[in-house]
């Protein structure tokens, strides 16, 4: 994994106050905001490690929570990709009102429902998001606006995670954009085998890097 190149900070994300973390690394190339999946928050160790080695190839990350404190067991908010990708325009706009961020290129982390939460932001603001990286995504959720997804995509599904898997493969045919389908082998739905996240984390640089940076080069 890459080294971290910069310490984080607490954040709340305006306009609700939503908790999160910033982190920007010296001579930020690109910010990559996470969308975490349901049940899960700005905490979440998986999201934390893909962060961790972004920072290390000169991305900023923001990680925060789509729910406040008392919405987070509702099912009908946790299971609602329209509210949160009300929350994550939201943290969008926070961002470009933060100095030294305003002007990078953003990219987008989702995982599981957060995937679809990402998906509808991408097809409702598509000159304010210029990359999406997927983690046992749920596209079947949003089937209706993927036609609208014009950026590049990469669906990252676990091999042994065989359900998500088939719903990512049924969903390629339906984006509006280039959109790729990578699988990590042996894993499944959370990424807990070893060196699994590691293969998230890089493939999801490697993403970041072609489509958000010029020429994909390290500065």
């Amino acid at each position: 994994m890459s080294p971290v190149s910069a310490p984080g900070h607490d954040v709340s994300v305006a306009p609700l106050g939503l908790a999160g973390e910033l982190c920007v690394p010296p001579q930020a190339r690109a910010l990559v905001v996470f969308a975490h999946g349901s049940g899960s928050g700005f905490q979440s160790p998986r999201n934390r490690q893909v962060a961790e080695y972004l920072h290390g190839e000169g991305f900023a990350t923001l990680l925060f929570d789509l729910l406040l404190p008392e919405e987070s067991g509702d099912p009908r908010k946790m299971f609602d990709p329209m509210l949160l990708s009300d929350r994550l325009m939201g943290a969008l706009d926070w961002a470009a009102t933060v100095p030294g961020l305003g002007a990078l290129p953003v990219g987008l982390f989702g995982a599981s429902t957060g995937a679809a939460a990402a998906l509808v932001t991408a097809a409702r603001a598509p000159d304010r998001v210029g990359a999406i990286v997927a983690r046992g995504g749920r596209p079947d959720l949003v089937l209706a606006v993927l036609a609208l997804v014009r950026v590049p995509t990469l669906l990252l599904v676990g091999g042994a995670d065989a359900e998500v898997l088939e719903l990512n493969r049924r969903a390629l045919i339906r984006f509006g954009g280039p959109v790729a389908l990578e699988v990590i082998p042996g894993a499944h739905h959370l990424f807990e085998e070893p060196g699994a996240l590691d293969q998230v984390a890089r493939r999801a640089g490697g993403w970041f890097r072609q489509h958000l940076c010029s020429g994909g080069q390290t500065p």
